[in-house]
């Protein structure tokens, strides 16, 4: 199972937590993970409320007054005295510690000499173990999410104005997707920057998934311009729709006739499927060819150049094209004392057309000294008797169009 998350309206520890738990994550997670941490005055408590129309969770963690601010070395003392899982404690530990960093460049101290304010109190680290725990519950295979929006404008904060973004926001989330956003003020704590950053693995628009539950973390506040909601879209990958094929296709009325054979053979030497000419009329009645190539997307651009580089044409079409092919094996026939490759085609289990391999029949004519028309005409026959055509396969349905 992957993971989504639709960041447009910001983020805070707890609209992601919440988000979790409107996703199906059992109560006794988070609940648990507070437990496991041994901090008093510790309370998790959850709420079904709704923003701008769309319904979600809301969840508070409640924690009593710290008698002061926690250092690194507190904090990391704290998480390992705790009786955490280790990858819930680890997850965790890697969580502050960016929270560590990001502030301590901030302030330019050393991260030893920070002390963690609102970062490092108890409700805080109560956010962050539980995110980290309703995450190690899901297993999920991999956590995407959209860009952050990290607000805009400048926020109360005494004495005068804070920058909005928050400078730790800002430098926890560097090197990853952001954006403004359209609700004024700060939209992303440092707390839900650090989780983000340490949690999510690709930053992306959502993913081709089959959705099996959408999860909806409120925050507490309500504004006008837009649902104050973090969304945790959980699912099934989706493969994407395959590329298409592609023909190339260059009107070419000025070649030397004698170089057209080389063109062919670097078209498939370049990747091209297949490779042909088709005599054609131009303006004013010139006789000309049509140069076409199939082949897929991705050795396109190789194709392309050896056209510009064979050719004296200075631009081409292309074409997104779907073909019908029947299933197709290779084998082989005894004739004249020689083998000769031979190609089946099948509509489910019957013959639908044999091939023999002419270059394969030129060389063992050449081995036999004789006329390429008598070997061709023996290994047909041969194939043929070898797997006889079903009678009914001229009525045999199309197979599917494929990439």
């Amino acid at each position: 199972m992957i993971g989504w998350l639709d960041l447009s309206a910001g983020a805070t520890g707890e609209m992601l937590l919440a988000a979790l738990l409107d996703a199906g994550v059992p109560l006794d997670v988070p609940t648990d993970a507070i437990a496991a941490l041994h901090v008093e005055h510790l309370r998790l408590e959850t709420a079904q409320v709704s923003r701008q129309g769309v319904g979600g969770t809301c969840a508070v963690v409640h924690a009593a007054e710290s008698g002061g601010n926690r250092t690194w070395s507190e904090v990391r003392a704290l998480l390992d005295a705790s009786t955490l899982p280790p990858a819930v404690r680890d997850g965790a530990l890697s969580v502050v510690e960016r929270l560590v960093v990001a502030a301590a460049r901030v302030r330019r101290v050393e991260p030893e000499e920070l002390e963690l304010d609102v970062l490092g109190t108890a409700g805080a680290l109560a956010e962050i173990v539980t995110v980290v725990a309703c995450l190690e519950y899901l297993e999920l295979e991999r956590l995407t999410a959209s860009a952050v929006a990290l607000g805009s404008g400048p926020a109360p904060a005494p004495p005068g104005c804070a920058p909005v973004p928050g400078p730790v926001v800002l430098e926890t989330l560097t090197g990853v997707p952001v954006h403004a956003g359209v609700i004024p003020g700060g939209t992303c704590t440092p707390v839900a920057a650090a989780l983000l950053a340490a949690r999510v693995d690709e930053w992306t628009p959502l993913p081709a998934l089959r959705p099996h539950r959408v999860g909806v973390g409120a925050g507490e506040e309500d504004p006008e311009e837009l649902s104050n909601v973090v969304r945790l879209v959980l699912g099934e990958r989706s493969r994407p729709a395959p590329l298409l094929p592609v023909v190339v296709e260059a009107n070419v009325d000025d070649l030397d006739p004698r170089l057209w054979p080389g063109v062919l053979e670097a078209l498939l030497a370049a990747g091209a499927t297949e490779a042909w000419l088709t005599p054609i009329l131009v303006q004013q009645g010139r006789p000309a060819h049509l140069l076409s190539a199939l082949c897929r997307p991705d050795v396109l651009n190789a194709v392309q150049s050896a056209v510009f580089s064979t050719t004296s044409t200075t631009g081409m079409r292309v074409v997104e094209a779907r073909k019908v092919a029947l299933e197709r094996t290779q084998a082989a026939v005894e004739v004249l004392g020689g083998q000769v490759g031979v190609k089946v085609a099948l509509a489910g289990d019957r013959v639908v057309n044999v091939g023999v391999d002419f270059d394969d029949v030129a060389a063992l004519a050449g081995e036999r000294d004789l006329p390429v028309k008598e070997v061709l005409r023996a290994a047909t026959a041969a194939a043929e008797a070898a797997y006889p055509a079903d009678p009914a396969s001229r009525l045999v349905d199309a197979p599917p169009l494929w990439g």
